[in-house]
């Protein structure tokens, strides 16, 4: 069902994670240079997958227990996201001198934030069908 409160947060993981990051800074390097997701190759591969599956997890609205395992692997591959920013703001070179990190680092955060907010309205909605099959 495509009216459903998951498809909202859904969306919004996809466009969180699709376009924020290019338009974000992630962090800047101690010359100063602003370094965006579209000039870190596999960052960039992370953040258009982890949208692409948002927005495929919108189209199977028919079978609930698949919407559930894709979240989850949308989860863990947000996660990953966030090590390697966790990781990489810890090596930063210059980390205590000049090197800033920036607000695109947080884009996992949300996306995380929204992905388990999906899947606890689908597991809802699952239970109410449950619940309703059980009266039959």
């Amino acid at each position: 069902m495509i009216q459903r409160i998951q498809t909202l947060y859904l969306v919004l993981v996809a466009l969180v994670s699709g376009t924020l990051p290019f338009f974000l800074n992630l962090w800047s390097d101690a010359n100063g240079l602003e370094i965006y997701a579209q000039n870190e190759i596999i960052v960039s591969i992370a953040f258009y997958a982890s949208g692409a599956l948002a927005l495929w997890v919108v189209f199977l609205f028919k079978n609930r227990k698949n919407q559930f395992v894709v979240n989850r692997l949308n989860v863990i591959l947000n996660l990953f996201l966030l090590g390697f920013f966790v990781y990489r703001s810890l090596n930063l070179s210059g980390g205590t001198l000049v090197s800033e990190k920036g607000i695109g680092m947080l884009i996992p955060v949300f996306s995380i934030v929204f992905l388990v907010l999906a899947n606890r309205a689908i597991k809802k909605d699952e239970d109410l069908v449950k619940s309703v099959d059980r009266l039959r």
